[in-house]
This record gives C-alpha cells, structure tokens and sequence, in this order.
C-alpha cells in the first residue's frame, strides 16, 4: 500500500487584510493598517498549490471561514440585520469588527494537529481541532474547522475526529505549527514531537517573558492521549521562551521536520543538546537522521524570522529526495541565500530549493508552512477524502477564475465598515462550498 504526505493549504479568504491583530507576530504588526490585495493573496497561494501538485506531490485545498464572523457580533451584544451588525461594530467597536473579518483561517498549521495511522493504536487519522485560546480572533475559528475537518475527511473507518480542547489559556493549542513527526518514510512508525512554549501547571517550567507562550504543554499531552500514541514515540520539548521574546511565535518559526530530517535553529528549544538527544534516542526509523542545526553566528533569530527561513515547507519529492519549499524573502536575503546554496550541495537529504512568491501572506505574518496542513494518508484513506478538495488542472483552473470573479484587489481598514463587503464574502464562499462539495458548513448557510 502507498503512503503519502498530502499538504491542505488554506485558501486566502475574500476577507484579507492587514489589521495588525496578532501580538507576538512581529511581521503582522509591523504591517498592520496597509492595504492588502486579498485577489493577489489567494492567487499566491493557488500558483503554490498547483506548482507542488505539478510537481507529482498530492495536494489538498482548505477553504477559508465565512468572514465577518456575524455570529460572534451577535454574541457580544450586536443586533439587527448582518448589515446593521456591521455599522454598529464599525462605529462602537472597530477593534472587535476587524477581529470578526481577520482571515486567518487561512494559515491551516493552526487548524488542527493530526497523527496518521502508522502511529494511533487503533490505526485510524486523527484530527484534533486548535483552539487557538490565545488571539481572539483565531478563537472564533474552532466550529467551523470542526465543520469543514468533518467535510473533508467524512470517513468513521478511517478518520478520527476531536473538538477543540477546553476554551481558556490553561490548554492553549496552537495546532500542527507546534507538531512535528519525523520517520522512515509515511506508513512507518514516526516519533511525534510536541513543541511547547510553557506550562499552565508547573510554575518551575520557565516562561516567555515579552511575548505570549501560545502552546501549553498539558494541551500537548492531551492530544498525545485523545490521538493513543504510543509514550515510547511521542517527545514533549520546550521551545526556547528567548526565542518566543524575539518573535518566535510557533516552533514553525525556527524548526522544520519531514521524514528522517530536522532543520532547527541552534536556539530553536530549551537545552538544545538534551533535546537532540532525546530525538535520536526515541527515533523508530532505520534510516539515517539528519539533525541539521544552523549556527546563530551563520543566521541569526532575527534572519530567520524576517525571512521565514524555517517556515518553509520540506517535501519528499516522488524522484527521490526532498525539496525546501521556501519563501522569496529566504532569496532575497544574503546570509540566508547562501547558506541554503551551500544546504541544498552538502550530505543530506535536501536536493533542491525551490523559491515562492506569496508576499501577501509573509507580510501578515505567515509563510509556506503556516499555509499548509499536512496529513499523512495511506492510498485507501486519500481514497475516503473528499476528493473535490484534491488539487488538478481543472480545479486550480476553476478556482483561479472564482478569485478573478469575487475577490477584490484591494482592501483597507476602512473598507471593512461597507456592509456590502460582507455580502460579497458570502456570496463567494456560498458558491466555493459547491464546486469543493462541503454542504452547508458555513453560519450563514445554516
């Protein structure tokens, strides 16, 4: 049976903007209140899409959530028509109506954490939905990715399915930007390592002291649970809370993992040396494990996250040998274009560089990895996925031109107060729940 590694991406939402709304982000605030181009930013990540699928890898599509989030106005006291709920917010409460149209959605790292069934004791995928407990406006987004999750991976024989842990910031979940597994290869036993930036429970674990720790380490644990993983293979590591001070919101932000390789900072978790240890020492695989660490002295913290180095996205490629899936920051800065020149020759697994425009999404705050959910799946259980959100050439052609029919090109703070924006956003994602077959998983819909 085959076994691979398919990447849902996150569709941009017709609803993105730059509203500065995620504080730890230092890309998202330093860029709040400019003008986005939510036509641009969607198209980005399509090209991405459909180069990877071109490219002989399966590639999934995520659809963004139904912005503004009318339900949450109604909660916190709005009343009236969807159109009324927009101009009171506007006029009382702007800050809370830009949270209501954030797309962030979009980065579908956060969506959920999934373990495959090579590693869950009753073999089935499972899918634990983030809470995301830390930013309003990412907390709002947990019913619907329960929905879509539902929609797309509709299967009880194969698919596993778990609500977002308990709302509060004592088991914060950030979802798979803190989850890495490393194997032989996809249908093989990996080691699960959970990244965590402090605890809720144990005052002696060190904390952040800027910057939010966003992932709780009782949150990680209760996932390793609800998934049935086994202890012996599942890892709990601290994320350096320096790291987190210096903008390092997600363990995505300073690591990256595919298969046998992991590409980490030398600053990326607490006691570095201890935790490569542990790695090596829980690994099930056969094949070599490249531990590849990158010198402060050669990219330092502040490098890695103006160019999103380590958010970049690491593939096996179907000829054999892995691909960095990087962001055009990564080429257009020095230090890091030299070293990758220098990773993609040396004695590892890494073959080829490959470099994406999606400049839209970097300057909110979220590169090629924070686009993409991955999920491993044998060939029987891509066969139980929903298969309209599988990519091809007639759905990327089908939804580029559903962008160029919908989207605007161009979106400021100020257009988020035009009730008839609201109206646009549903129409498109009324008609997008069609051609991707996911039935009524929108609010508006129900």
């Amino acid at each position: 049976m085959h076994f691979y590694e398919v990447n849902f991406d996150g569709l941009v939402g017709p609803s993105h903007n730059y509203a500065g709304l995620s504080f730890g982000n230092i890309a998202s605030q330093n860029n709040a209140n400019a003008i986005a181009n939510p036509k641009e930013a969607a198209l980005q990540g399509l090209r991405k899409m459909k180069s990877l699928h071109d490219s002989g890898l399966v590639q999934g599509v995520f659809a963004p959530h139904a912005r503004p989030d009318t339900r949450t106005l109604r909660a916190l006291g709005f009343r009236g028509t969807d159109q009324q709920l927009i101009s009171q917010a506007a006029q009382k409460a702007p800050h809370l109506l830009r949270a209501c149209y954030s797309a962030s959605s979009m980065w579908t790292a956060n969506a959920a954490t999934v373990s495959p069934s090579a590693d869950s004791q009753d073999k089935k995928v499972h899918f634990t939905t983030a809470n995301l407990a830390n930013k309003f406006h990412r907390a709002i987004e947990a019913p619907t990715t329960e929905r879509l999750l539902q929609a797309m991976f509709n299967n009880e024989q194969h698919f596993s399915h778990h609500p977002a842990l308990l709302s509060g910031q004592h088991f914060a979940d950030e979802g798979a930007a803190n989850h890495t597994r490393l194997c032989d290869s996809q249908g093989h036993q990996g080691l699960e390592i959970f990244v965590y930036g402090a605890s809720s429970f144990n005052p002696a674990i060190k904390k952040p002291a800027r910057y939010p720790a966003r992932q709780m380490l009782e949150a990680s644990q209760a996932i390793a649970h609800l998934h049935q993983l086994d202890t012996q293979h599942t890892l709990f590591l601290q994320q350096n809370p320096d790291v987190i001070d210096m903008g390092v919101f997600h363990n995505d932000v300073i690591a990256v993992g595919n298969e046998n390789v992991l590409l980490f900072h030398e600053m990326a978790y607490l006691n570095s040396q201890s935790a490569m240890a542990k790695i090596k020492a829980a690994y099930p695989g056969q094949r070599p494990l490249h531990l590849i660490e990158i010198k402060q002295d050669i990219i330092s913290v502040e490098d890695a996250v103006s160019s999103y180095l380590f958010n970049s996205q690491l593939v096996s490629l179907p000829e054999g040998g892995m691909a960095l899936i990087a962001p055009s920051e990564c080429q257009h800065n020095d230090k890091v274009a030299t070293y990758l020149a220098v990773l993609q020759q040396a004695d590892n697994p890494i073959s080829q560089i490959r470099y994406y425009d999606l400049k839209q999404s970097m300057q909110n705050g979220g590169g090629p990895a924070c686009l993409r959910l991955r999920v491993p799946l044998s060939s029987q259980e891509l066969g139980a996925v929903n298969q309209h959100c599988l990519m091809s050439e007639s759905l990327y052609q089908t939804l580029t031109l559903w962008v160029k029919k919908h989207y605007r090109d161009r979106l400021s703070d100020a257009d988020l107060a035009d009730p008839s924006l609201l109206l646009e956003c549903q129409t498109a994602l009324d008609t997008l729940s069609q051609l991707l077959n996911l039935g009524a998983v929108y609010d508006f819909q129900r």
